[in-house]
């Protein structure tokens, strides 16, 4: 008996390593990415749905994006950090094709409400950016946690030292209330942090062999990405050695759906740092104790946090995966 591919929003601000997950997700049988959300983060919003856009299309995909969340829910925007990922999200790309394909015209956030009422309890949300589109998908439909399946986020630290602080990572940083707002929303969810994304070290030869392999538009433009990627990263952590590479990341969000025996999790409660030095520190509640705090009160959500994960086996699959026959003719628009 053959299983339907699990149907997926992928909220996302390409950015580097969100192409590697796009793709991860095209290419995997086992997922069918029904809709593409895009918010600011590792660019601003309307960059990231052009790139949505414009990856997609080089794979042959017609797929609905939006264009959601441009700032935080509350504090003040950050500039995006062209230094990572190129002022394009994808390296500076030195030209892109002409490709078909325009933006849905519905928010981010009331994609993702209609989608979960017209698939109830099928729809899983992937989110690997700032949380705004789900947080205010949240405002627009109160009962949301009880139509999708489940969230699984590329976001947050409990142990690792985080990278825009010692203790916050860059995509709840980016948006604390909108984070705190998700992890209390009483939803099936998964946090997939920096205590394993920074355990899983993807060479770039690993993307030039893709590239190779396949000849075809989609995987040089991701090789020529992940270059630019891999260069700030091999100059920054010394984890990298001497060759050039780079984190997964927002993959990992993937691989947990796709492999989840590769990781080890851990539940608990799971709180977001709004302000002061602290601001984006996911805390999560690791024993089972009671708290005077109200914050901790046992109405909170436990959060499936991954812990531990079996670095070399993902790297395994990410590359079986992305080596697949899944590319199909490029979506090229019609010049006169």
């Amino acid at each position: 008996m053959s299983i339907s591919p699990r149907k997926v929003i992928f909220d996302t601000d390409p950015g580097v390593d969100d192409a590697m997950a796009l793709y991860y997700a095209l290419a995997h049988p086992g997922i069918d990415v029904v809709g593409i959300t895009t918010t600011f983060g590792n660019v601003f919003v309307a960059q990231a749905a052009t790139n949505a856009l414009y990856l997609s299309a080089l794979t042959g995909r017609s797929i609905p994006v939006t264009q959601g969340a441009s700032q935080p829910l509350v504090k003040k925007a950050e500039t995006p950090p062209d230094y990572i990922h190129g002022a394009d999200g994808l390296g500076n790309l030195p030209q892109r094709v002409a490709t078909a394909g325009e933006l849905d015209p519905r928010s981010s956030a009331q994609f993702i409400v209609d989608m979960a009422r017209q698939y109830p309890g099928e729809i899983t949300l992937v989110a690997v950016g700032p949380l705004g589109n789900l947080a205010t998908a949240l405002q627009l439909a109160p009962e949301l946690p009880t139509l999708v399946r489940e969230v699984v986020l590329m976001g947050g630290t409990v142990l690792e030292s985080g990278n825009v602080s010692p203790v916050a990572e860059a995509n709840i940083w980016n948006d604390p209330h909108a984070a705190d707002a998700v992890f209390t929303a009483g939803w099936p969810l998964t946090m997939v942090g920096l205590d394993v994304t920074h355990q899983v070290i993807l060479p770039l030869t690993l993307f030039q062999q893709i590239a190779d392999h396949h000849q075809h538009i989609a995987t040089d433009t991701l090789c020529h990405a992940v270059a630019f990627y891999s260069a700030f990263y091999s100059q920054r952590e010394t984890t990298m050695g001497e060759s050039l590479a780079c984190y997964g990341h927002d993959v990992l969000a993937f691989v947990v759906l796709t492999n989840p025996e590769l990781f080890t999790l851990q539940t608990g409660r799971v709180r977001v740092a709004v302000d002061g030095l602290a601001q984006g520190q996911t805390m999560m509640q690791r024993k089972a104790v009671s708290y005077p705090q109200h914050g901790w009160h046992y109405d909170i959500p436990h959060t499936q946090v991954c812990m531990r994960v079996q670095a070399n086996a993902c790297k395994a699959v990410i590359e079986h995966t992305l080596l697949r026959d899944w590319i199909r003719k490029p979506l090229l628009a019609l010049i006169s």
